[in-house]
């Protein structure tokens, strides 16, 4: 498997993030707007956590509280699993299986640089498997005459 690093090279780099003590409303507009399903939430450049539909919709919508009210905050995980730019993609997909999420913030030199997501890593198996695919059918062609 390949690197969060290389990971995160074939993914836009803009960091999607709100304050604490923005609205969840605010959030969730981003989600859509970006086409996403977390949000980071930061105080200037340190993570304090993230936000995810699952979390506004369950710790928000299914409890009756207003999206416009409440603070990111107050229902946001905070401090969440973080991995490194150097970390294989294999052993965040163990720690996303075992954990029960996600998505995890890429950390590097204590600043948030990117997320990896289940889809990145999705992604990236599917890339693998056609890579060895195309290798196996060209061995096979070549020594099959």
């Amino acid at each position: 498997m390949t690197t969060v690093k290389a990971c995160l090279s074939q993914k836009p780099t803009q960091l999607i993030h709100v304050a604490p003590h923005e609205p969840v409303q605010r959030a969730l507009e981003l989600m859509k707007e970006r086409r996403v399903r977390s949000v980071l939430v930061l105080e200037g450049e340190r993570l304090v956590g993230i936000i995810t539909q699952g979390d506004c919709a369950i710790r928000v919508l299914l409890t009756g509280r207003d999206a416009r009210a409440t603070p990111v905050s107050e229902v946001m995980t905070s401090d969440p699993m973080t991995v490194k730019l150097s970390d294989q993609l294999e052993a965040c997909m163990g720690l996303m299986a075992s954990r029960n999420i996600r998505h995890l913030p890429v950390l590097e030199g204590g600043r948030v640089v990117g997320v990896v997501s289940i889809g990145d890593i999705v992604k990236d198996m599917i890339r693998q498997l056609g890579e060895q695919v195309s290798y196996l059918e060209t061995y096979i062609k070549g020594h099959g005459a």
